[in-house]
């Protein structure tokens, strides 16, 4: 026994449900009358990976990265002008 067929715009458009709308894949699939597991394939074959979302992931690693190496430089520079001030002082 065959599963019933969906037209590539049906699946298109439940994927677009689920990604763009933000509902949950139980509730659309129970709403068009499909399986959950058969959703979760569409999404798997239809979802367009968001290279906004990747980019975001990028600038967060590297905004964690550069503050990172602003605290080192910021504790180094302290360390030098804590030395600098000793040097410059008169210990005779």
């Amino acid at each position: 026994m065959k599963g019933k067929r969906y037209s590539e715009e049906f699946k298109r458009e439940a994927v677009k449900q689920v990604t763009e709308r933000g509902y949950s894949v139980s509730e659309v699939a129970k709403r068009l009358g499909t399986t959950t597991h058969s959703l979760y394939i569409w999404l798997k074959k239809y979802d367009e990976p968001n290279p906004r979302q990747a980019d975001k992931a990028d600038l967060a690693a590297e905004n964690a990265r550069l503050k990172a190496d602003l605290k080192r430089m910021t504790e180094e520079r302290d360390i030098l002008k804590k030395a600098a001030a000793y040097f410059a002082s008169d210990h005779e």
